[in-house]
């Protein structure tokens, strides 16, 4: 580690006067997606990564005797609490498999004290990470650019849509040969299809950790989930082929994770307002604060996938004021991210609402 972590000031924001403008653009765009699938489909369905491959039930474990700066906010003290794991690829439609995207890990803990954000209702904390280290635009006006263009692909063609992500899957192998990743190619389809209980997963954005500023991650460590890692599964003729591929896998797998944290300690070098910036893990390494274990069990289970993937919501501004998100991209996503659960819970006439434990 090269210097102490960066302390946590109100003013490390960098807010621009247009903002809103951009805000409004974005849940306009997201109305054009969420209208053309729910009308569709006659469902209501998530206007980014709507597509779930698994929802599973586990236990976050805190640990213990964590050093100061790293025992803050939901990490404070040890303990166990619920959480429930969504995983996920990033179109705002459903997509036969072979359609390869990004994966998505959304993480909901249950029953977590402290003062909440604004508008944050009930007791949990959300996080909501993708398996790679970068966001793909550096700002909302040019993410919104890119959603336009996605917007414009949700529609029934999916065989333009195979065919498209087919071609770009081996541009991106080419470049990632030659040591050039595309964050761009993978958003519109030219991710490898990889297993999603082998990928680690980055919350990309910046957040509020307690006194200073961190981004998250979640890794595999158990030993029959690292042997997952990279594995590409064949979707060719199976349109749901990730969600068997894990349903299968977890019905004899105890999955641990850990979940990481990798403190700001250079404001230059570790920017907050640009995703698109990797933040050097030498300089600012990821430390473990917990784990996760998800016993074996039925990964698409009728009743679980009903309260979760239809009765919740999972956002970044859903949890702790000591966990606050950071930065134009996350304060961009607060008001679309609501909206959408608005139109979701309005059309299906199904209410959304934050789980307890005893729920």
């Amino acid at each position: 580690m090269t210097s102490t972590p960066v302390r946590y000031r109100p003013d490390v924001e960098d807010v621009k006067p247009d903002e809103a403008q951009t805000i409004e653009g974005l849940c306009e765009t997201f109305d054009t997606i969420l209208q053309t699938t729910a009308e569709n489909d006659g469902h209501a369905i998530r206007s980014v990564h709507a597509k779930s491959h698994g929802i599973l039930e586990g236990t976050l474990t805190i640990d213990a005797n964590l050093p100061p700066e790293l025992a803050q906010g939901l990490f404070a003290k040890p303990g166990t609490h619920t959480v429930f794991m969504r995983m996920s690829t990033n179109a705002g439609d459903i997509l036969p498999d072979a359609v390869s995207l990004p994966r998505g890990l959304a993480l909901k803990v249950l029953d977590v004290d402290g003062e909440r954000l604004p508008e944050a209702e009930g007791t949990t904390q959300d996080f909501v990470m993708v398996n790679g280290k970068v966001f793909q635009a550096p700002n909302a006006e040019k993410f919104l650019g890119s959603l336009k263009l996605l917007a414009k692909t949700t529609d029934r063609i999916e065989g333009v849509k195979v065919a498209a992500s087919t071609v770009l899957r081996g541009v991106n192998k080419a470049l990632t040969a030659v040591g050039i990743e595309s964050p761009t190619l993978g958003a519109l389809g030219g991710a490898p299809n990889v297993d999603p209980l082998g990928e680690t997963y980055y919350s990309v954005t910046p957040f509020r950790y307690g006194d200073y500023i961190a981004k998250f991650s979640v890794a595999p460590v158990a030993p029959a989930l690292t042997a997952l890692t990279g594995t590409e599964i064949d979707a060719s003729g199976r349109p749901d082929a990730i969600r068997e591929t894990v349903q299968a896998e977890m019905r004899g797998i105890e999955g641990v994770w850990e979940f990481r944290v990798q403190l700001c300690r250079d404001l230059d070098r570790q920017p907050l307002e640009d995703p698109t910036v990797e933040w050097n893990e030498e300089e600012a390494p990821f430390q473990r604060v917990a784990t996760i274990t998800a016993r074996p069990q039925d990964s698409w289970d009728a009743a679980q996938v009903d309260a979760v993937n239809e009765r919740m919501r999972f956002g970044v501004w859903t949890g702790l004021a000591a966990h606050r998100p950071l930065g134009n991209i996350n304060r961009a996503r607060n008001a679309p991210y609501r909206h959408s659960a608005k139109f979701r819970e309005r059309f299906n006439g199904c209410p959304i609402h934050e789980p307890t434990g005893g729920d």
